[in-house]
């Protein structure tokens, strides 16, 4: 696939090298077994080959119509070499074990590093002792003698808020200190953001989000750029042995939602910043007479963050992010009652864990995550018309 094709092109024909029947839409393999050639001298010795409409599969364990048209698709639009995985933290397991770290650098959990990714961490440390040290504290990572093949993990935008973390600033303490830089990108996808081109060694994906988009799949990504090319045969490879090859419906769906890969994100991105912009706007317009917007919005808001709001930040976050900022948002309430209230008033957003989908969802995260401050709801912008959402926030505000 030419290099030079726009990413919506390249969701929609990423693949189109391996189409081997005359159906327009791929159709869905669900066999798990697929025979072997019935001419003897076609038979050959088990090998890990790349993918190629003249190579059938064997096992779906190893790979599969539907997934490695997936994976062709995700390398064209993610500008590298693409795995795919049972679940985003399936993907970060796999990326653990085969990068065998000593030490990992990661954000707190749930402040700026996902709690599932601990979780995996925490198993490790089980099994063989890994050190386990503050993203944001270098005396840290020195103290833990943090080096070569070790990890410093970047999770960018951070999950509840949507905030930024500077991906080339983390790259150069990283690879400084002879480390990989690896960055969970999920609430940063195509087209909004490539951390490849700014200094990762490999990133990660929960393609069950943005990538897959209609909230009814299971995915995980890593992709690595073409100077680590030996690390997908390795990661390929020891996929077949870690069990969690992606299976073949999820392979399917997820080719089925990369065609609108990026008509969905720029819809939701803009949809976002939109709410944004206008929830802060009217949190600090001041005092306000009678049932006006920003009478509601400052009576009841206490706090919003999100990326679009790091103004200081844009010489270097302009660059990161030049198509737009994550569909994901933080709104704080002013007390915890009001927190907890306000998603049943909402017609047009689920109150519901997850992000990514075309719908747009509100979580009081305190149910997930009861170390998450009480007064915290994050929401996830799906491709609706913005006012509408804005107008549903507004009277469920109003109804508090």
């Amino acid at each position: 696939m030419p290099p030079l094709y726009d990413l919506s092109t390249l969701g929609i024909h990423g693949d189109d090298w391996l189409a081997k029947s005359a159906d327009i839409a791929p159709p869905l393999h669900v066999s798990t077994t697929f025979r072997y050639s019935s001419n003897p001298d076609e038979l050959g010795t088990a090998e890990h080959d790349a993918p190629s409409v003249d190579v059938p599969p064997v096992y779906s364990r190893m790979a599969a119509p539907n997934t490695t048209r997936l994976e062709a698709a995700l390398s064209a639009v993610l500008k590298g070499h693409a795995v795919t995985y049972a679940s985003g933290l399936a993907a970060f397991h796999a990326m653990m074990v085969f990068l065998r770290p000593n030490v990992v650098a990661i954000g707190q959990r749930d402040v700026s590093g996902y709690h599932g990714c601990h979780g995996v961490l925490d198993l490790l440390k089980k099994l063989y002792g890994l050190k386990i040290v503050d993203l944001n504290d270098e005396k840290s990572w020195d103290a833990a003698g943090l080096g070569k093949g070790d990890v410093v993990h970047l999770e960018t935008p951070i999950n509840p808020s949507g905030e930024a973390f500077n991906i080339r600033a983390y790259a150069d303490k990283a690879h400084a200190r002879g480390a990989y830089l690896t960055v969970d990108s999920t609430f940063g996808p195509p087209t909004l953001q490539n951390p490849l081109e700014h200094g990762a060694d490999c990133v990660m994906h929960s393609g069950t989000k943005y990538l897959g988009g209609h909230s009814d799949m299971l995915c995980g990504v890593l992709v690595v750029p073409g100077a680590h090319q030996e690390w997908f045969w390795g990661l390929r490879n020891e996929r077949m042995f870690l069990g969690s090859t992606l299976g073949n419906m999820e392979g399917w769906l997820g080719l089925r939602s990369l065609r609108t890969l990026d008509l969905r994100v720029k819809q939701q991105s803009r949809n976002a910043e939109n709410l944004v912009s206008w929830l802060y706007e009217m949190a600090n317009a001041g005092p306000s007479v009678g049932d006006s917007a920003a009478a509601v919005v400052a009576k009841t808001v206490y706090r919003v963050q999100h990326a679009s709001l790091q103004k200081e930040d844009f010489d270097w976050l302009r660059v990161q992010m030049p198509n737009g900022f994550g569909p994901v948002f933080a709104l704080w309430l002013k007390d915890e009652e009001s927190a907890k209230r306000l998603p049943s008033k909402l017609k047009l957003f689920h109150h519901a864990t997850s992000v990514g989908g075309v719908e747009s969802l509100v979580e009081w995260r305190r149910i997930s995550d009861p170390s998450v401050d009480p007064r915290l709801l994050r929401f996830s912008i799906g491709v609706e018309n913005w006012e509408d959402l804005r107008d549903d926030l507004l009277h469920g505000l109003n109804a508090l």
